[in-house]
């Protein structure tokens, strides 16, 4: 497998127990290959799936059909099959996800919260907050909010420390969802740079942006989604 990521017939439900059992295709049989350098931008109306693919390859959703392989180390997993202390390993080596929102641990720094993705790889805990540092420096979150808690920040400032979580590490294979959604203009411009030197880096990178300007500025091709109800 040469490729960083290949899904085949990916399919999903959601079962909505609060309404009668009733069962909400949301894939049936979507398939993708990503290549290492690539920028794959998902698009289609919200409820299509988008979000659905991402958390599927991360592992969030279990698929019910279907196969995602990732590569990892020497080999290959499928995200879809694994077991659990696997996908732990690949989450923190290979896979990086920014989500719409940051998940902010109460009073925890937020060159910390940075720092963790690095320090979870095993590396030096003082080199860790110095890339955590210079990382949120990047984004323009000021010196003084380094040791404050992400929890207390604006909504924008939240979404660049999500940023800087995923960015501090060099991922193999980066997962974006909205990731400038919450950003005015300049701070959009530091996160095309980010992403465009991973991709130029070899990362295989995996995306959601409904802003056109955005998906323009970034993406290396499209791939649009079809409602599973059509594709069943």
């Amino acid at each position: 497998m040469t490729a960083a990521i290949e899904i085949g017939g990916l399919a999903k439900s959601f079962t909505l127990h609060n309404q009668g059992g009733v069962r909400l295709p949301v894939l049936a049989g979507f398939d993708l290959v990503v290549e290492p350098g690539e920028c794959v931008a998902l698009h289609g109306p919200s409820g299509i799936g988008k979000s659905t693919v991402l958390r599927c390859i991360y592992a969030n959703y279990r698929a019910d059909r279907g196969r995602i392989l990732v590569r990892h180390r020497d080999g290959t997993v499928d995200m879809a099959a694994t077991h659990p202390r696997r996908i732990l390993a690949v989450r923190r080596e290979t896979v990086g996800h920014v989500s719409q929102f940051l998940r902010a641990v109460p009073r925890v720094a937020a060159e910390d919260v940075v720092a963790e993705t690095l320090r979870g790889r095993g590396a030096d805990p003082e080199a860790a907050t110095k890339a955590a540092r210079r990382m949120l420096r990047r984004l323009n979150i000021p010196a003084a909010l380094h040791r404050l808690a992400p929890a207390t920040f604006s909504g924008g400032e939240q979404q660049r420390v999500n940023l800087a979580r995923v960015f501090v590490a060099d991922y193999p294979v980066l997962l974006l969802d909205e990731p400038t959604a919450s950003l005015d203009r300049e701070n959009r411009d530091v996160v095309f740079e980010l992403i465009r030197e991973a991709a130029g880096r070899g990362a295989a990178i995996v995306g959601i942006f409904h802003d056109a300007e955005v998906r323009d500025a970034v993406a290396t091709r499209t791939v649009p989604l079809t409602a599973a109800r059509e594709a069943a």
